[in-house]
This record gives C-alpha cells, sequence and structure tokens, in this order.
C-alpha cells in the first residue's frame, strides 16, 4: 500500500503544478477516466451552444444567406488555418473537408502526378492503418504503380529513381511507435520522391513542422486529439511550392476557380482550396471550429511535454502495480519514438478492456491482444494515470483468480 501511496500522492503533486490542468474544465468530462481520446476526442464544453446556434439561427433564420452573412463559404480554408499552427504550417497550407481517406486519396495520386514520368512505384508504410492501405492499392491501379509496402525503418533503402510517392503513418496506431519525420522525409527527397504523412495519430498530441521539414502533401482526421467529433471533416496540407501544380484527382466544382460559373472545363482554383471538392458539410465543420478554440493559448511544445510526462508515469505506475509478465509494452520507451499512447500486449486483452470500461477505466482493444491507452493532455491527469494502472492491475489479479 506503501508504493501505491506514494505513487498517488506524486500524481497529486504533478496535477498541482501542470500548467495545462486548468484546460479540463473546458470539456464536458464526468468521472470516468477517459484514455480513448486517440479513437475519439471529449466534447469541448463550447461546442454544443455553437451548434445550436448553427442550427437555429444560421441554417433555421438565415438560411441560405449563411453561406455568406455566417462565412460557411469558406470555412474550409479558415477552419484549416486554424488546424495550422498545431502541426507547424503557415495559413494557406490546408484545406478541410472530406474523411481521411478521400484525403489519403487526393494526395497519393497527386502526388505521383507531382512526380513526373518515369517514376512508377509507391512505397507505403506496410503497418499502417489499413484503409491508408488499401487507398495506396488503389491509387497505384489507377495511376500505374507498383505498390511496394516495407516498414518504415526499411524506407530509405529501397527509394530510388523509379520511386514517385511514400505514404507513411507519423505515429502507429496499434503501438505508438512515433517514427522520424524529419529524417524519413529528408530520405525521401533524396531520391527525388515525394513524401506524404498521415497525422492523425500525432495532430494534437505532438510538434509536427510540416513546414520546417518540407513535407510534401500530408492528411489527418480532426476526432482524436483535436476533438472535432465523430466523423468531423479531416484536412489536406499541400506544401507551398506545389500548389500551383497539385492536380487533384477528384475536381469537385468547390474547387473550381469559378465555382459558381457553371463552366463545362475545369480550372483549379488557386492554393491549397484545390483540395477541396464537393459542397462542405457544414455542421460538423462549425462544429469542429468551436472545438479548435480550446487551442487558442496552448503552445504545441507544452501539450507535448505533458504527454510525454503523462505516458512515463503510466508505465511506472503499471511497473509498479501490475503482477510482473502480466503484461508487455509495445510502446518505445525512448521519448523520441513515442506518441502520445501507450500499448499493452495482454493474452486476455479483450475481457480485460471490457472489464476495465465497467470499473470506469476507458481504453479501447486492437486485435489480437493489444490493450490501448491514449493520453489527450488537454483533459488527462496524473491522478487519472494513476488510478488507470491501479484499476488495470486489480482487474488483471482477479482475472487470473
Amino acid at each position: 500500500m506503501s508504493d501505491r501511496s506514494e505513487l498517488a500522492v506524486r500524481a497529486e503533486k504533478l496535477d498541482a503544478s501542470d500548467e495545462l490542468a486548468a484546460k479540463r474544465a473546458e470539456f464536458v468530462l464526468d468521472s470516468t477516466v477517459y484514455l480513448d481520446g486517440n479513437s475519439l476526442g471529449a466534447l469541448p464544453a463550447a461546442v454544443p451552444d455553437r451548434v445550436a446556434d448553427v442550427v437555429r439561427r444560421q441554417w433555421g433564420s438565415l438560411r441560405i444567406r449563411s453561406w455568406d452573412e455566417s462565412g460557411w463559404w469558406t470555412a474550409p480554408e479558415r477552419i484549416g488555418d486554424r488546424i495550422a499552427p498545431l502541426v507547424g504550417a503557415a495559413a494557406g497550407r490546408i484545406v478541410v473537408g472530406d474523411s481521411t481517406s478521400v484525403n489519403v486519396f487526393k494526395a497519393l495520386v497527386g502526388a505521383v502526378r507531382l512526380a513526373g514520368e518515369g517514376r512508377d512505384e509507391i512505397v507505403v508504410d506496410a503497418t499502417t492503418f489499413p484503409t491508408d492501405g488499401y487507398i495506396a492499392e488503389s491509387a497505384a491501379r489507377l495511376t500505374g504503380c507498383t505498390l511496394r509496402p516495407v516498414l518504415p525503418s526499411e524506407v530509405p533503402g529501397v527509394l530510388s529513381e523509379r520511386t514517385a510517392a511514400v505514404l507513411l503513418n507519423h505515429v502507429d496506431y496499434r503501438t505508438g511507435r512515433l517514427h522520424d519525420l524529419p529524417s524519413l522525409t529528408a530520405a525521401i527527397h533524396a531520391s527525388g520522391a515525394l513524401a506524404v504523412w498521415d497525422l492523425c495519430h500525432s495532430a494534437g498530441a505532438l510538434p509536427v513542422g510540416l513546414d520546417e521539414h518540407g513535407v510534401d502533401l500530408a492528411v489527418g482526421c480532426t476526432y482524436k486529439y483535436l476533438n472535432g467529433g465523430p466523423g468531423s471533416p479531416a484536412y489536406l496540407y499541400v506544401r507551398h511550392e506545389h500548389q500551383a501544380r497539385f492536380d487533384s484527382p477528384l475536381p469537385g466544382w468547390n474547387s473550381h476557380a469559378e465555382p459558381f460559373g457553371m463552366r463545362a472545363d475545369y480550372e483549379p482554383a488557386a492554393g491549397a482550396l484545390r483540395g477541396r471538392v464537393g459542397t462542405p458539410d457544414i455542421l460538423s465543420m462549425l462544429a469542429l471550429e468551436a472545438a479548435l478554440e480550446v487551442w487558442d493559448d496552448v503552445p504545441i511544445e507544452a501539450v507535448r511535454a505533458k504527454s510525454l510526462a503523462l505516458t512515463d508515469f503510466f508505465l511506472e505506475c503499471v511497473a509498479e502495480y501490475v503482477p510482473p509478465g502480466r503484461v508487455e509494452s509495445l510502446t518505445p520507451a525512448r521519448h523520441e519514438e513515442r506518441g502520445s499512447q501507450v500499448a499493452l500486449r495482454c493474452d486476455d486483452a479483450g475481457a480485460v478492456m471490457k472489464r476495465l470500461i465497467e470499473q470506469g477505466v476507458v481504453g479501447d482493444f486492437r486485435h489480437p491482444d493489444v490493450l490501448r491507452f491514449g493520453f489527450t493532455p488537454l483533459y488527462v491527469g496524473f491522478a487519472d494515470v494513476e488510478r488507470a494502472a491501479r484499476v488495470l492491475a486489480e482487474t488483471l489479479r482477479s482475472a487470473r483468480g
């Protein structure tokens, strides 16, 4: 008990000195320890009233006038500019809309087209989230390219004059491993290819540095660490130097230079706007805009520092509380290789996670044997971490009988 008490006391002290602790009050939370923000972020408290205004006043009263008077038409680029500082991008380089899958397709086909003649191979992260792999396979067929799945660590060794584009995940969704975006992007560029990054598990959890590191194209969802809500629209980043030549495989009226000209010929809009396709999904997009206001006074560096402290503390608590040999961490111990989640291998992971949720500790299960815990620094505290590890230990002991 003394060991547990020492960790609990430390948790209280860490929470008391946490510069982000006040942010928790800006979310709708209860007594549950919510460690699944890497799947669906918690609800920011400002969102319900904002959505009510969008529905009742903007749609209900202004109706079609809201495309102009309420700023609906410019929402994709305006909200993109709100996301930009969180991923290290300047204004005018991100457009919001569609799903991550659709944006992966736009980015990957667009990258192959930018690469030009003679480059007929797409390299893809073999450990990627399944949809990225499906999209990469379809993009390869569409563009006449060969698809080459490899581990991220193997990418530099397979690049050649044939490589058109490389699609990589910044953070592995299963293990929480953070891949080296700067060095991998540099290696891809040295081969003459384009780098496409999926930021779903890093945006809002750690610095990305898209502009700084010369990333060509990037995509990401907004319902995880950005707390945009279930099915909230994704985003597409297009490096400034590529915008004039970016040729989207999904040209729609919303990305036309003269969208209301209704011309038969397609002329793309300038800048990242050519990543738009059809009519924006306004209700979820404006809910996302309201959700992003919690970031107004938050430096991403502070979020990263707390994320590492939270995951360090969780791993320490697990090592102290959980019976030896019962779980194995799949998440790298080194900070430079860790995202904002901890994945623990456990033989009966599915049943264990179900019991954890019943006891008020919410993470998720990934087949066949992974307990996954996401740490969202804006609303997760150190006392949450200590409690989660303690309940996990108790659950594992009771499971063994």
